[in-house]
This record gives structure tokens, sequence and C-alpha cells, in this order.
């Protein structure tokens, strides 16, 4: 763990227990506004995932909403604080906040009771290690619950809701089931043909071939990430079987700015349509995909020292695919179409990870805080 990231840890557990709790009781003199809505994000620009389809449903309801997004890690520390203090200013009088991954800010007091928090977390079903469960995601040195205040967290699939809890040191009865809401789009067959139409017209050569889509996970941390398979020989395959498959490879978000080159006009969500095979490695994309019930394949070149660092909340060759951990052996399962024997579990699979994911989630989570559009 670098020093650097150490010393983030520190800045950060300063702000969180001492400045941002001092600004929320001072603002606190002003009572909760009934309808007032907020949706804050720490490491985008613009409201993605989970949170856009809530802000969607929303926006026309007659709610008070405002959105706070910002991508800190690019921010100097005077503005970083900046938009901490404002954001704190306003979630003291809040009735909801919506949040789609760690947000320091709304675990660093003691929040009213009148405001309730909802966690959209941004992944689904079961794979790495997170939370508290893991060092790489909270360093065990760290003072402060960076996910104190959770009134809500929204999983994929009752199997996830303990892990969850434990994970995220959440009571018991926080996390429930009731979907993703991102995931709701993947059941419009309208979006689907229009993502297919808009895919084959800007890559007019992938018409004949077999789409594969790389998507590997990003190991590290935020500030740190890095890939491992990316480096492992997968750009030799894509050469040696370029007649046959159209390759695209979509990297983690932490990782655009370390791999420019892979730059893909569409998301991986829009791809999924189009896509044939899915490759990935600890990612949870592949739990998305299990949605459309087509096939994947695991490739994980550093599998034994991932599980030794990271660890599982599951048997990783328990999964309806192929593992896979040399260049070699991932060519020749490419050639074989190794997936084919797995085919038959792909539902069962979904089922038991993805379950409450049915096209209604965005509505279960409203319906859940009885807020109405």
């Amino acid at each position: 763990m670098s020093v650097l990231f150490t010393l983030k840890q520190y800045v950060k557990m300063v702000i969180q227990n001492k400045y941002l709790p001092y600004i929320y009781q001072k603002a606190c003199k002003k009572p909760v506004k009934k309808g007032k809505i907020l949706f804050a994000d720490a490491h985008h620009t613009e409201l993605t995932g989970n949170m856009k389809p809530v802000y969607q449903k929303l926006k026309n309801g007659g709610y008070d909403i405002q959105l706070y997004c910002e991508d800190i890690q690019t921010m100097p520390v005077w503005r970083m604080i900046a938009f901490m203090k404002e954001f704190m200013q306003v979630y003291a009088q809040a009735e909801y906040v919506f949040i789609n991954s760690y947000f320091l800010p709304v675990s660093s007091c003691r929040k009213r009771k009148e405001t309730t928090v909802v966690q959209l977390w941004h992944s689904g079903g079961l794979m790495k290690k997170m939370g508290y469960d893991t060092t790489e995601d909270i360093p065990k040195y760290y003072k402060g619950n960076p996910t104190a205040n959770y009134d809500l967290v929204t999983v994929s699939a009752s199997c996830c809701e303990a892990v969850w809890e434990k994970a995220l040191h959440l009571s018991q009865g926080t996390a429930k089931a009731l979907g993703l809401a991102r995931t709701d789009i993947y059941f419009d067959k309208e979006w689907n043909a229009d993502n297919k139409c808009r895919f084959y017209q800007r890559y007019p050569e992938a018409r004949n071939k077999k789409i594969c889509v790389y998507a590997p996970s990003f190991e590290g941390n935020a500030a740190h990430p890095y890939n491992r398979g990316i480096e492992s020989g997968i750009l030799d395959i894509m050469k040696h079987l370029e007649k046959e498959w159209f390759f695209i490879i979509k990297v983690h978000p932490h990782m655009e700015k370390n791999y420019p080159m892979y730059h893909c006009d569409f998301s991986t969500e829009e791809l999924f349509a189009v896509t044939d095979l899915l490759i990935t490695d600890y990612s949870s994309v592949v739990y998305d995909y299990l949605i459309y019930q087509k096939s994947f394949l695991l490739y994980a070149p550093d599998l034994e020292e991932y599980k030794q660092q990271r660890g599982f909340y599951l048997e990783y060759e328990s999964l309806p695919a192929p593992v896979i951990t040399s260049s070699d052996a991932l060519e020749a399962a490419m050639r074989e179409q190794a997936w084919l024997p797995y085919a038959s579990d792909l539902v069962k699979c979904y089922q038991e990870y993805m379950g409450a994911c049915d096209g209604h989630a965005t509505d279960k989570i409203l319906k859940k805080l009885s807020l109405y559009s």
C-alpha cells in the first residue's frame, strides 16, 4: 500500500471525524424539508449507475432535488473540502439522500432521524470481498465508519443481504433484495435493438463476426488501479482470432486514464445486446450479463494470488463458465467453444444471484421508500 494512499486515508479521517460533523451540526438549526432529495457521488461528475433511473422517475414528481456529483480524485484539496462542506449544509435539511458507492460525508456524523439514506450499491451478485472484509477497501487503521447512517442498501438477490450487512457493518434488515435500478433497462427490447443498430453503424467491420467483449475488473484501489490480464497476452489472442471474432476491450472506469487506447464509445451495458461472449476476471459485470443468459469465460491469470490477497464470497469455480489462468488456454477455449457445457446452468445462476433484478427494481425501491414519481 503506497505512502500517498495512506496519507489520503489520514486526511479523510480528519475531515470525516472532525470538520464535517461540525458543519452538519451548525446546519441542523434549520428543520428538515419534506420532499428535499439529494443524489451524491464522489467518483463521477454526473449521475451514473443505479442513481440515474431513480432520478429519472422522481424528477417530475414535485420534489426538491439537488445533485452533488464530483470526481474528488481530480480536485484540489481546497475544492474537495468546499464540495463536502456545501453537501453537509444541505444534507442537514434533506429528507432523502441517494448514493451509489462509498460517500464519506453521509457517514461522517450522527444524522437526523428524519433523514433517510439509501445506498444503491453499484454492483450485483457476490464476487470479490469488499468493505470491512478486505483492507484494500477499508484499511484496519481507519478510524471512523465510512458506511454509517445507511437506512437501506439495495442488493440484487436475497443471498446478498447477509453478506452486505456483514461487509458494511450494517444492522440486520438494512440490506434488501429489491434489485438494481440500472438493470431495468436490460429488459427493454427497444433499447437493446437501438444499441445493436448503433453498434454496427459505428463498427461495420464487425458484421458477420462474433463479438467478444473483454471487461476486466481493477485491482488495488480507486486511486491506484491496475489489471494483470490486459498485459498477459490477450492482445496476441485478438490477432490470432480476428478473422472469426471482433474484439472490444472495456476497462473499468477507474482504469480509463491508464488505458486510453482501449476507449469505446459504448458503455459495457450497451454492448450486452450485441455480445456473443464476455470475458472477465473478478468483475461483477458478469452478473449483469447473466440477465441476458449468454455465455462467458473467466480469465484470471493471477487467480491463486488473488484468492490469498483479496478473496471471494463464493467458490469462484462454481460460476457457470470455464476458469482459465493462461493466455494459451484462453485461446484454446475460444477455438473449442469451451463455454457450451455450462449453458444450461446460466438461468439457475441468474436466479440465485440476480433474482430481484426483474425489470421493475426502480419501482420496488421507490415503493419501499413511499416515494412515487
